[in-house]
């Protein structure tokens, strides 16, 4: 049986469009600077490359069949989760404080008009983004679990399982690639509303909720 590329591909299109972790930690990156989505996108697709490549060695059915390994990554990822929406939550609160302490500063446009320069950006921040992205996706169990369970289903029966999980897994990874920038792009666009000072504070608390919410339900699966 061949490999079934268009099944394959509209599972991944589905998986993609629903919100999850990742789509949360890209839009909330991107309404700060479009760089950030950019940055926190590639961090994401990069986690995935581990699953792909741990699901290709075979390390992933150790921690499928593995109750105590499945649960240190699900308890992981789940704690990374909270972290973020504290951290959100937290952000939210000294951005507010810090409002009312000073008057706001008025951004720059660039040249083209499509990212502010109020200040200067520094390669930390496009770290700190590049690490949410990827810690959220290679905490994530579900992503393993594609991988081992769902990935092979299409499959060529008869030829190489390593092989077809590298060239299905990279398709994954292009094909989220373009969904992310496409979704940047989109939250971009949105900074002239996102980035005033209350609408931020709003959606960095509906962001750090939600968080914190998925996080307690990523724990509380069985």
């Amino acid at each position: 049986m061949p490999v079934d590329l268009a099944g394959f591909l509209g599972v991944v299109l589905l998986a993609y469009l629903v919100p999850g972790p990742d789509f949360l930690v890209i839009v909330r990156a991107a309404a700060r600077r479009a760089s950030f989505g950019r940055v926190a996108a590639l961090g994401a697709q990069t986690g995935l490359c581990v699953h792909m490549c741990a699901a290709a060695l075979g390390l992933s059915v150790i921690a499928a069949r593995s109750a105590a390994a499945f649960t240190v990554i699900k308890l992981a990822g789940a704690a990374y989760l909270v972290y973020l929406g504290v951290r959100a939550l937290l952000d939210a609160r000294n951005e507010a404080g810090a409002h009312r302490e000073r008057p706001p500063a008025r951004a720059e446009a660039s040249p083209d008009g499509s990212e502010p320069q109020a200040r200067q950006v520094t390669s930390a921040e496009h770290r700190d983004s590049f690490t949410q992205g990827f810690l959220t996706n290679v905490l994530n169990p579900k992503a393993a679990v594609f991988f081992l369970s769902i990935l092979p289903q299409f499959a060529d029966r008869d030829g190489s399982l390593t092989e077809q999980v590298f060239l299905l897994g990279a398709l994954d990874v292009v094909v989220g690639i373009a969904y992310w920038l496409a979704l940047v792009g989109v939250a971009a666009r949105l900074r002239t509303v996102l980035g005033r000072p209350s609408w931020r504070r709003r959606w960095e608390r509906i962001s750090g909720c939600l968080f914190i919410a998925i996080g307690i339900g990523v724990a509380a699966v069985e």
